[in-house]
């Protein structure tokens, strides 16, 4: 069975999720540009959005038009040679109706896994729970008579402990995109030794064909993003604490917050970070690693507290950031959460002291967006840390140590063999998580 026929049927579990309507997007528009090849002229092209919400799968159809409508507008040069010998398709506007309800006409909304009993291809994309995945996978596995490939959006799961509880024989493979999957260049393929090479060559084609970066790791629980990321977090979380011996909890989390967003120029601060992916999805991914850990312990007695009074992070159904560590208006940080008071203290009522306390930073600083689109980011970056290790300030000192654990967390992902080498880590973390460099470096 060739790359179009594997297509022909697909299913995407939880569909109507944050990571499922993307990968589900994606996956429709390369569905229909399959069916548009004069080649597949009177194939039949299935992909089922399946999730158990009802309304949900109402709210994702919306969703979809509305995105493959944008997709289309962007494509209309390509779309006008598709439909060139349609003599009833004249107009841009009418090529782009037209192409959406080519789409829109191969995904099939529901709420019965039955549907997925015909698929030849399996995007499992539900709540990171091994128990809930395997029972699923196993249940789809001895129902389809298409000896399907499944292909898990796991961000720290283990593949190999999917594929032998749920009897897959070797037909898995993480496929782990990133947030949110229709603008994330990343993806993070993860085999074991018992995967299909012909599973691994398909989504290889998929992914160039979605135009997305591929990085392998190997299958070790949190493989390489999840594996920096929640390390990286918890240092954060520690370095607050020894913080709260001398000032606040909430000037603690501005300076850390701060630190690592404005001194070591990231997009945003690792307690914004935490606050994104959401502090309970942080909490259950380090309880998901833990088992498969020897020599340390992915656990913060911190992020227990904040779930036990109701705060939690994430994001609303609009991509709205929901309150965390930090609040939010019109999703830009105002405020930082008191753990011993209850309530958000104002950026207003901490910024003088706190910075205070940092000090400045140096004069040949830029900020992170600027060094993203530099041709000089370099030499820029390579100047900037220069001044960071001369200046004598708490910032600096903070910054530079924040550093150092970053690039010590990145190489013992390799040295652990997590990442086959060092240039994996940092394209993880300069492609997934959109660091200005990666955390393996001579700059500090």
């Amino acid at each position: 069975m060739n790359y179009t026929e594997r297509l022909q049927n697909v299913t995407v579990l939880g569909a109507a999720g944050k990571m499922g309507s993307g990968i589900l997007l994606l996956t429709a528009i390369e569905m229909a540009d399959l069916s548009l090849k004069p080649e597949n002229k009177g194939k039949h092209f299935i992909l089922n959005a399946m999730d158990v919400s009802s309304e949900a799968l109402i709210g994702l159809m919306k969703y979809l038009r509305t995105q493959v409508l944008k997709a289309a507008e962007k494509k209309i040069i390509a779309l006008r040679k598709v439909y060139e010998n349609r003599t009833d398709l004249i107009d841009n506007s009418e090529i782009i109706n037209q192409y959406v309800e080519d789409v829109m006409l191969i995904v099939r909304p529901s709420t019965r896994i039955e549907v997925s009993f015909e698929s030849y291809i399996i995007f499992e994309v539900i709540k990171e729970d091994p128990a809930l995945k395997v029972k699923i996978l196993s249940y789809i596995n001895e129902n389809n008579g298409k000896s399907p490939w499944f292909c898990s959006n796991t961000s720290s799961i283990p593949i190999n402990e999917l594929d032998s509880k749920a009897k897959l024989g070797g037909r898995i493979l993480g496929v782990h995109f990133y947030n949110p999957p229709a603008i994330q260049k990343l993806v993070e393929l993860i085999k074991t030794e018992q995967t299909n090479p012909d599973l691994v060559e398909f989504v290889h084609a998929f992914a160039k064909n979605l135009k997305k970066t591929v990085v392998p790791s190997n299958d070790f629980a949190g493989f390489i993003g999840n594996g920096h990321f929640m390390r990286d977090a918890l240092h954060g979380i520690s370095e607050v604490e020894k913080l709260t011996t001398n000032i606040s909890f909430p000037e603690a989390v501005y300076m850390i917050n701060k630190v690592t967003q404005d001194f070591l120029i990231r997009p945003m601060g690792i307690f914004q970070l935490i606050d994104y992916v959401g502090i309970d999805v942080c909490q259950y991914i380090m309880s998901v690693m833990n088992p498969y850990l020897d020599d340390e312990e992915l656990y913060s007695p911190l992020l227990d507290k904040m779930l036990k009074i109701g705060v939690r992070g994430g994001q609303n159904s609009d991509g709205s950031q929901k309150d965390g560590f930090l609040k939010y208006e019109k999703n830009k940080p105002v405020a930082i959460y008191d753990i011993n008071k209850n309530q958000y203290v104002l950026f207003a009522e901490l910024q003088t002291s706190c910075e205070e306390k940092l000090g400045k930073l140096p004069s040949s600083v830029q900020t992170w967006k600027t060094i993203v689109g530099s041709k000089s980011k370099d030499e820029l970056l390579r100047n900037y840390f220069n001044d960071l290790k001369k200046t004598e300030t708490l910032g600096a000192e903070i910054a530079r140590n924040y550093a150092i654990k970053s690039k010590t967390i990145g190489l013992k992902l390799v040295s652990d063999k997590v990442a086959s080498n060092e240039n994996d880590v940092n394209i993880v973390l300069l492609t997934g998580f959109y660091h200005a460099y990666g955390p393996i470096n001579d700059y500090i």
